[in-house]
C-alpha cells in the first residue's frame, strides 16, 4: 500500500465502492460516516458509488425506514451512482452460488437438528471452550440425512492462516482453526446474510469494502466463500466506530440519532454534518474546514486513524456556525421559513422569506443552528401587543416606559428609516440621559421583541420598519403588553 493508501492496481482499475444498510430503522450518524467514506474514496478515485438496501431480514426491514435512509443520504448528497440494489431481490443469485459451491465440494449438507446444536452448545459451554459448529457432517455422506431438513454449510479451511492487508487496520491475521463451517442457505432454503454480502459484492464489481470494524471477524469468514468461487478479492477498509466524548459506545444520549434529527431536530446545514463526519476519524494536518470539493481532493485511506472518534456536539455546533455564516441568505431564509410555518400559503410565504432574507445578516453571526436562526428571527412576525417573557418584563418600569415614549417621539421625525439614522437617534438620546448605551438598549429590546436577547438592537429597529417599531414602542410605554407565562 502506497502512502496515500492507495496501490498500484487500484489506480488500473476502476474503483467500486458500496453502502449497503439495514432497513430496520433510520440511518444514523455512524452510518452516514460510512457513506460519506465510501462516496468520498469512489469520487477521489474517479470510480463509482453505489448503494444496496440489506432486507433480507423481513421482519424488521420497513418501506418507511428504506425511504428514512434514501432520504437522509440526499440530503447528504450522498446518492448512489446507479440505481439501489436490494438484497432480498436476489435470494435466487444467492442461492445459486451456494449449490455450485455445494456441486464442487467447498460446501456440504448438514443435517443436524436445532437440538442437537443445542446440546452442542451447552456441552462447549460447560467446557469454557469456543462455541462452533463442530463439522459432524462435513465428512459424512449426505445420504444419510435422508429426506431430513438440512443447510448447506461452507467446508471452511482448517489448516494454516487467513491474513488481511487491511487498508485502515493493517495486517490482521486469523488461525483458520478459529472458523467454523458457517450456514450459506437455511433448511428453507433462504441465503445467510454472510453469503448475501458477498454474493452482492462480487456481481456488483465492488472493489473496496469500506465499513465499521465490527465486521472485520466477517472479513475472514466471507474470504472463504470469496477463494472458493475463485472471485477477485477486496480491498478491506475496516474503520473503527464512534464513542461518545466519554469514550463509552455511542447511544442516544451521545448522539446517535438518525441523520433527520440533525436536520429536522437540531437545524444542522448538510455540509457542516459533512464536514464534522469527514473529520470524525480522518484528518489532514490541522485542517478543520474541508468542504466537499477538497474532501473529494484530498480523502484517502491513509488518513483514516485506527482508534474510535468521539463525538462532540460543541464541535458540530461550532462548525455549523461556519457554514451558516457562509450560506447564502436566501437559502437559510427559506429553511429557516420551513421551520416556522407549515402552511401553504404562497402570497405570505413570499413576504416571510423576503423579510427573512433581509434579516440575515442580522442573525447569523450570532446563530450555531438553524433552530437559532428561527428563534433570532421570530420578533419579527410576532402580533401586536407582543408577549414580554416573564423575567424581562421587569425592565420596563415606569422610567423606562417614559424613555420608550421619548424614543418613540424622535423616531417618528426620521425622515429616513436606516441603521445610521436609528444609531444617531438612540446614541443622542443616551447621551442626553446621561445612560450608557446599554442602559437604553436593553429595555428597547425588550419593548421591540419581548426578550433580553435579539440581534444588534440597530438591526432590530431597523428590521421591523418605522411603523412597527412606533406601534411597539407606543404599546409598551403605555404598559400595554401580554407576559408571557
Amino acid at each position: 500500500m502506497s502512502a496515500s493508501g492507495q496501490s498500484g492496481n487500484d489506480q488500473q482499475r476502476q474503483i467500486v465502492t458500496r453502502f449497503a444498510p439495514s432497513p430496520t430503522g433510520f440511518l444514523h450518524i455512524g452510518g452516514a460516516r460510512t457513506a460519506l467514506f465510501n462516496w468520498l474514496y469512489a469520487r477521489h478515485m474517479g470510480g463509482k458509488f453505489l448503494l444496496r438496501i440489506e432486507d433480507t431480514d423481513r421482519a424488521r426491514s420497513t418501506e418507511e425506514a428504506i425511504e428514512a435512509i434514501f432520504d437522509g443520504l440526499d440530503w447528504l448528497g450522498l446518492s448512489g451512482d446507479e440505481p439501489p440494489v436490494f438484497q432480498f431481490a436476489r435470494a435466487a443469485r444467492h442461492a445459486e452460488v451456494a449449490n455450485q459451491l455445494l456441486a464442487a465440494g467447498d460446501a456440504y449438507k448438514c443435517f443436524a437438528t436445532p437440538e442437537e446444536l443445542s446440546e452442542l452448545r451447552e456441552q462447549q459451554r460447560a467446557a469454557k471452550q469456543p462455541m462452533r459448529y463442530d463439522g459432524r457432517w462435513r465428512d459424512r455422506d449426505s445420504a444419510e440425512g435422508g429426506d431430513k431438513p438440512f443447510v448447506i454449510r461452507l467446508k471452511a479451511a482448517r489448516q494454516g492462516e487467513t491474513v488481511i492487508e487491511d487498508a485502515v487496520q493493517g495486517r490482521v491475521v486469523v488461525q483458520n482453526a478459529e472458523l467454523d463451517d458457517m450456514i450459506l442457505l437455511r433448511s428453507d432454503g433462504t441465503p445467510t446474510y454472510m453469503l448475501a454480502v458477498v454474493v452482492d459484492d462480487n456481481d456488483m464489481g465492488v472493489t473496496h469494502v469500506i465499513r465499521g470494524d465490527d465486521h472485520l471477524n466477517n472479513a475472514f469468514r466471507q474470504l472463504g466463500i470469496i477463494k472458493a468461487m475463485n472471485w477477485a478479492e477486496p480491498v478491506y477498509a475496516h474503520i473503527p466506530l464512534i464513542h461518545g466524548a466519554d469514550g463509552a459506545k455511542l447511544s442516544k444520549r451521545h448522539g446517535a440519532l438518525g441523520v433527520d434529527a440533525y436536520r429536522d431536530e437540531m437545524g444542522f446545514l448538510p455540509e457542516a454534518v459533512n464536514n464534522y463526519l469527514l473529520r470524525l476519524g480522518w484528518g489532514h494536518g490541522d485542517e478543520e474546514i474541508i468542504d466537499k470539493d477538497r474532501a473529494i481532493t484530498l480523502f484517502d485511506l491513509s488518513g483514516v486513524g485506527r482508534s474510535p472518534s468521539r463525538f462532540d456536539f460543541k464541535k458540530l455546533e461550532n462548525l455549523n456556525g461556519h457554514y451558516i455564516r457562509e450560506a447564502d441568505d436566501a437559502r437559510l431564509a427559506a429553511l429557516v421559513a420551513a421551520r416556522m410555518w407549515s402552511d401553504a400559503d404562497e402570497s405570505a410565504a413570499s413576504e416571510r422569506i423576503s423579510r427573512l432574507t433581509a434579516v440575515m445578516p442580522a442573525l447569523k453571526p450570532r446563530a450555531k443552528t438553524l433552530v437559532e436562526l428561527a428563534d433570532g428571527a421570530a420578533f419579527l412576525f410576532v402580533s401586536r401587543p407582543i408577549p414580554v417573557d416573564e423575567g424581562a418584563a421587569a425592565l420596563l418600569d415606569d422610567g423606562a416606559r417614559a424613555l420608550l415614549k421619548s424614543l418613540a417621539d424622535r423616531l417618528a421625525a426620521l425622515p429616513e428609516w436606516t441603521i445610521e439614522a436609528i444609531e444617531t437617534v438612540i446614541r443622542a438620546a443616551a447621551e442626553e440621559a446621561q445612560l450608557g448605551l446599554g442602559k437604553i438598549a436593553q429595555p428597547l429590546r425588550v419593548a421591540l421583541t419581548g426578550r433580553t436577547t435579539s440581534p444588534g438592537i440597530f438591526d432590530v429597529l431597523y428590521h421591523l420598519g418605522q411603523e412597527e417599531t412606533l406601534g411597539r414602542l407606543t404599546d409598551q410605554s403605555a404598559g400595554e403588553r401580554t407576559p408571557t407565562t
